[in-house]
């Protein structure tokens, strides 16, 4: 399963990709996250880890995210693995137009029978959350540029 999604922000691909790849804003962005935390000292790249704490349907739920690739101001991809469920988010930047075309696609792994079975619920629930991080995300940005 995958789900996809597109947007065109009016700011460089710079101030863009650098703005997604901080988790710190995060909660300004994305609806059900209330807290982020790095794990990893150092620069952001592949296999920093990230704690992200989500309030879903009125309780918390910690995540911990692995950034899985990581080409500055191009793509890059973050994982969570819990309870047989792999989620990967990846996005590809570029400059276009004098802004920048963020494509987003959303995929759901599923191990054994019974999350097989609950995968189209989970499905549901995540697309339900993250539907709209790309416009808010757009919104953020644009709205910063102009403050």
């Amino acid at each position: 399963m995958a789900f996809k999604e597109s947007v065109y922000i009016d700011a460089p691909v710079e101030t863009v990709f650098d703005i997604t790849t901080d988790f710190e804003h995060a909660p300004s962005i994305m609806e059900t996250v209330i807290r982020t935390e790095k794990l990893t000292d150092g620069p952001m790249q592949a296999g920093t880890e990230v704690k992200e704490v989500r309030n879903v349907r009125g309780r918390e739920i910690e995540t911990v995210l692995t950034v899985s690739e990581y080409v500055p101001h191009q793509t890059y991809s973050v994982k969570s693995d819990s309870t047989g469920m792999t989620v990967v988010y990846r996005y590809e930047f570029a400059a276009k137009e004098g802004g920048t075309t963020i494509d987003f696609t959303g995929s759901i792994q599923s191990k054994g029978l019974k999350n097989a079975l609950i995968r189209p619920v989970f499905e549901r629930i995540l697309k339900k959350e993250d539907k709209d991080h790309l416009k808010k995300l757009k919104e953020y940005i644009e709205q910063k540029k102009t403050v």
